[in-house]
């Protein structure tokens, strides 16, 4: 299998770089072909050391069984003044900070909380999928997502 290793790290390179975010082993070998988790630790290992000790931007970072393509420090602060908006706004990702810290929320709550931009805020999470509101009295119950859990890497 040595020998078309590098087929195998292109593989695994290019779900790491399409995903834009930290994908667990099993992922990987869900979505590549390649069967054996340990085969893909063993590939996502190597590209790090290879990575780690090259003039390229990138490198793999990984975490437990997560691994990502990230852009090394120096290119980060480099590149920050021309890098995508953030996927959710800023006072979104607070209120869903308190949903996933208090779930199940009630709407109201959060809008005693955090005032009537959080309207705006829950509709934003909401539409991204992040977290479920369901129609409960003359409010609704907040609720995180599987989407959520596995954006932002919580295991329960």
């Amino acid at each position: 299998m040595a020998a078309d290793n590098g087929k195998y790290k292109n593989i695994v390179l290019a779900m790491l770089f399409a995903a834009g975010r930290p994908l667990k082993l099993e992922e990987i070998a869900a979505n590549s072909g390649i069967s054996s988790v340990g085969f893909i630790k063993q590939i996502a290992n190597e590209l790090e050391e290879e990575y780690k000790n090259s003039d390229s931007p990138f490198e793999i970072s990984h975490f437990d069984d997560s691994y990502e393509l990230i852009l090394k420090e120096e290119y980060a602060k480099l590149t920050s003044g021309v890098a995508g908006k953030p996927e959710i706004s800023k006072g979104a990702l607070k209120v869903l900070a308190y949903i996933s810290k208090n779930e199940p929320v009630m709407q109201k709550d959060i809008i005693k909380a955090f005032g009537e931009s959080a309207y705006q805020h829950i509709k934003e999470i909401v539409e991204k999928e992040f977290i479920t509101a369901k129609k409960e009295g003359r409010t609704k119950r907040l609720e995180t997502t599987q989407k959520f859990k596995e954006y932002f890497n919580i295991t329960s």
